[in-house]
């Protein structure tokens, strides 16, 4: 069983053979377009998608699925689309090699080989004047038991034409988990005990009951009004907080006045408070 986000921007925003050819196949809609063959993958497809748009690539064969994606405002950012380009192309790779090695593999030792795959979908979850905040929800599937989800994110810094991480906004890691711990462990206990059916003991020996680190998850920037941070998610993917059957978790807290004082200096003007 697969598990997606529980639409992350939602929460955050307001308002073939070894040696042989590939037989990928893509759909031929605008915005959608062949991704390299599984024997080239590390080469740029053949058509750029236009400027300022978003794009879409997807490939079925016999070796794997593949899908990766991001949405117009990452692409009308030359910076965050030349990355999110090289991301493809990589996972492409990666993908390919690992699905023949592995199909080479259960040929020799005589077990069942499944097509292997992959889902990026990078979603926006702030568009503001001076940031892009992006959030990914990744799919990959190796040929075991079921397929695994975690999350990405990417944040950039439109001024200075750069990638951030969003924790280094702040004085330090440890300055920031102290001003949003207590919070977040509230939260994901109250999800966890509607999932349960129980309340939620973190002393207690039951595995998956004590509370985790929020900044051992992916860490999100989200705004309510389009002018500056006012919101911070927390995306917690399967097995990091509870058994794989409960799928994912994603908090959403508001900026406090906790928060913003441990914002380095520079930065405190992209941010508020939230409600």
């Amino acid at each position: 069983m697969r598990y997606r986000g529980l639409a992350v921007a939602a929460l955050l925003l307001a308002g073939g053979c070894q040696g042989g050819k590939d037989d990928s196949t893509a759909s031929a809609a605008p915005g959608i377009e062949a991704a390299p063959t599984a024997d080239d993958a590390s080469a740029a497809p053949s058509e750029a998608p236009p400027e300022h748009a978003g794009r879409k690539v997807e490939a079925t064969n016999d070796l794997y699925e593949f899908s990766f994606s991001y949405p117009d405002a990452a692409g009308a950012i030359p910076g965050v689309r030349d990355l999110l380009d090289a991301r493809l192309v990589k996972a492409r790779s990666e993908l390919a090699a690992t699905a023949r090695e592995d199909r080479d593999t259960a040929a020799k030792e005589d077990y069942p080989f499944h097509p292997h795959g992959f889902d990026a979908t990078w979603a926006t979850v702030a568009d503001l004047p001076d940031w892009l905040s992006l959030s990914a929800d990744v799919y990959t599937f190796s040929n075991g038991a079921h397929g695994m989800n975690y999350f990405d994110a990417l944040l950039w810094d439109k001024r200075a034409g750069t990638a951030r991480r969003a924790r280094d906004l702040f004085t330090s890691a440890e300055a920031l988990r102290d001003a949003i711990r207590d919070p977040f462990c509230d939260a994901l206990d109250a999800e966890r005990e509607k999932r349960r059916g129980e309340p939620v003991d973190r002393d207690g020996e039951q595995m998956f009951s004590e509370c985790i680190d929020p900044l051992a998850q992916t860490l999100l920037l989200g705004s309510s009004n389009g002018r500056t941070f006012d919101r911070i998610g927390i995306l917690v993917a399967p097995y990091e907080a509870g058994p794989y059957a409960e799928g994912s978790y994603e908090v959403t807290l508001p900026v406090t006045g906790e928060v913003m004082a441990v914002l380095k200096p520079q930065y405190r003007s992209s941010f508020s408070l939230g409600k």
